[in-house]
C-alpha cells in the first residue's frame, strides 16, 4: 500500500508564497510520474503541474510562471512553489502519482492540504 502525506499548506496574504511538500511511502518499485492538483470550493477538481521522474515538467497554462514543481527521486518527495498567491488559489491541494507497485502500476492521492489565500 502507497501513502501519500502532504504538507505545508495554511493561511497566506495575497502577493504571499507557500511551499508544499509530497511524501510516499509504501513498497514502490518506482515513480512514474509525481502531481498536484486543486479543488475550490464548489468547483471541480483540477490539474495543477506534474513532473516525471525524468524532470519533464507540465503546468497548467492559467498557473505557468507562478508555480513551480520540483521532486527528489531519492526520498520519494516532490513539492510545489506557489508564489504571488491570489485569491482564487484558495483550494484544497492533492499530491498524486502514478508508481510501480509490486501489483503493478497504479495511481494514488493524498488527503490533501488546505491553503487559503486571504488578507
Amino acid at each position: 500500500q502507497v501513502q501519500l502525506v502532504e504538507s505545508g499548506g495554511g493561511l497566506v496574504q495575497p502577493g504571499g508564497s507557500l511551499r508544499l511538500s509530497c511524501a510516499a511511502s509504501g513498497t514502490i518499485f518506482s515513480i512514474k510520474t509525481m502531481g498536484w492538483y486543486r479543488q475550490a470550493p464548489g468547483k471541480q477538481r483540477e490539474f495543477v503541474a506534474s513532473i516525471t521522474s525524468g524532470g519533464s515538467t507540465n503546468y497548467a497554462d492559467s498557473l505557468k510562471g507562478r508555480f513551480t514543481i520540483s521532486r527528489d527521486n531519492a526520498k520519494n518527495r516532490w513539492y510545489l512553489q506557489m508564489n504571488s498567491l491570489k485569491p482564487e488559489d484558495t483550494a484544497v491541494y492533492y499530491c498524486n502519482t502514478v508508481a510501480w507497485v509490486p501489483k503493478g502500476e497504479y495511481e494514488y492521492w493524498g488527503q490533501g492540504t488546505q491553503v487559503t489565500v486571504s488578507s
